[in-house]
């Protein structure tokens, strides 16, 4: 009942919104003779915070269409290579003619980096910095995970098992020597994907594997996240975080856990920072000061703009990584096998941390060394970033100035040319596909 409520609140609250809005466009208009007063300008001000703290906020775009590429600049398009019902796997291609012009019409060859982008309530353009940042030296390839509401009942489910089946079904995709990163959530099902794949001896296992933020072992430093989930009986979770989509949604009767209800443990985690940040940027709109105002609408764009997951991928996340710790204790069970990091021996691992993260404790990411204790000293690498929290790890100044550049050269380290280009003229698609071949985004 509480999605229809919330359904239903938000539709009551539609006409208002258009008369809001109406209202705000009048007091800002420059025939106006009101908008350039103290008290018309607050008016559009209130109009305006009232306007972004009651409507829904859809998926973000991408926005990347230029990167720079040796000091020449380089167009970017967006295009889907590989779909399934939960998720799709995009590319973000460079132009090859303006690659060959950059590169002196030098044969080129960039390592492939998939990152996999948290599915734990954000879309996965919560990563568009991350992207921006890999483009210009990698060629980037991103998970797009799809909002479980929009998920008809006739797709069938979505569990861990199966985020797991995804992973492997990529690498496969990608071919051998790619370079995977996992972005917070992903850390436990990646590296499961992996240990799968290297028990198999599956020719397809990635070159290296980079681990940001990742809760591997929550019995580490553990956070405020954490707790609640041990605090709380998986029966609570299932019974208090779990409701029905609502019609008319394309998902209509699958249960989920809502994005809202993501949302609000985020803001309640942080609510003198973000009641703050309103504050703020209504005293901006006031003043017009243009550039805080648009920094506060781009952050806020993202944050709030929230997907909904499947029950059964939640409720198991919230037991296998919170409660049991299965990854970290040996019990985790792919299809019915014992999966065991301990025969991972060929991938390079590299853990990055943030030393004020408050939602993946120091430590946490680090367990996954401790896991994979087959894999020579030499391929190893971790990193602590002093003074950031948690979306610092990959997102922001530091990370482009500091993690993201240690993370290329790690990659580099373990980077074969000869053979990527090799793998280039033997799978043009995945580099060169032409327009009609792939849904651009």
């Amino acid at each position: 009942m509480l999605y229809h409520a919330y359904e239903v609140n938000h539709a009551a609250l539609a006409p208002w919104r258009e008369i809001v809005g109406a209202s705000k466009r009048y007091l800002e208009s420059p025939l106006n003779p009101a908008s350039y007063t103290w008290a018309g300008r607050t008016m559009a001000a209130a109009c305006d915070l009232f306007e972004v703290a009651t409507r829904r906020y859809e998926k973000p775009e991408w926005g990347l269409y230029k990167t720079d590429v040796n000091g020449e600049t380089v167009d970017v398009s967006t295009r889907v290579i590989w779909e399934q019902p939960f998720c799709r796997l995009l590319h973000f291609q460079r132009d090859s003619s303006q690659m060959c012009a950059a590169y002196d019409n030098k044969k080129w060859a960039d390592p492939r980096v998939l990152l996999v982008a948290p599915l734990s309530g954000h879309y996965a353009t919560l990563l568009r910095r991350t992207v921006d940042a890999f483009l210009p030296d990698h060629e980037v390839y991103v998970t797009d995970w799809a909002d479980a509401r929009e998920v008809p009942l006739s797709k069938g489910r979505f569990d861990f098992n199966d985020y797991i089946d995804y992973i492997m079904a990529m690498f496969e995709l990608l071919g051998p020597d790619t370079h995977v990163i996992g972005i917070c959530q992903p850390g436990p099902p990646v590296l499961a994907a992996i240990a799968v794949m290297s028990a198999e001896n599956n020719e397809f296992l990635p070159a290296s594997m980079t681990f940001m933020g990742s809760p591997i072992d929550t019995r580490q430093s553990p956070t405020l996240p954490n707790n609640v989930a041990l605090e709380r009986s998986y029966g609570w979770f299932r019974d208090n975080m779990i409701y029905s989509v609502p019609w008319p949604n394309k998902g209509f009767m699958r249960r989920v856990y809502p994005g809202f209800l993501q949302l609000s443990g985020f803001i309640t985690m942080n609510q003198e920072r973000h009641v703050m940040a309103h504050r703020n940027y209504f005293e901006h709109l006031v003043e017009g000061d243009c550039d805080s105002v648009h920094k506060h609408r781009e952050f806020y764009d993202e944050y709030l703009a929230v997907l909904d997951l499947t029950e059964e991928f939640y409720l198991q996340t919230i037991r296998v990584v919170f409660q049991d710790h299965c990854l970290a204790k040996g019990t985790l069970r792919h299809r019915g096998h014992l999966v065991d990091p301990a025969t991972i021996t060929k991938v390079a691992l590299m853990t990055v941390e943030g030393e004020k993260d408050d939602i993946s404790g120091i430590g946490q990411t680090q367990a996954a060394h401790t896991l994979c204790p087959n894999i020579p000293q030499s391929m190893q690498t971790d990193y602590v970033q002093p003074g950031v929290g948690h979306y610092g790890v990959f997102s922001g100044s530091r990370f482009r100035n500091e993690i993201q550049p240690r993370i290329a050269e790690f990659i580099r380290a373990h980077f074969n040319r000869s053979e990527e280009l090799a793998f280039k003229k033997e799978n043009p698609l995945l580099f060169f596909a032409p327009h009609e071949s792939g849904e651009h985004v």
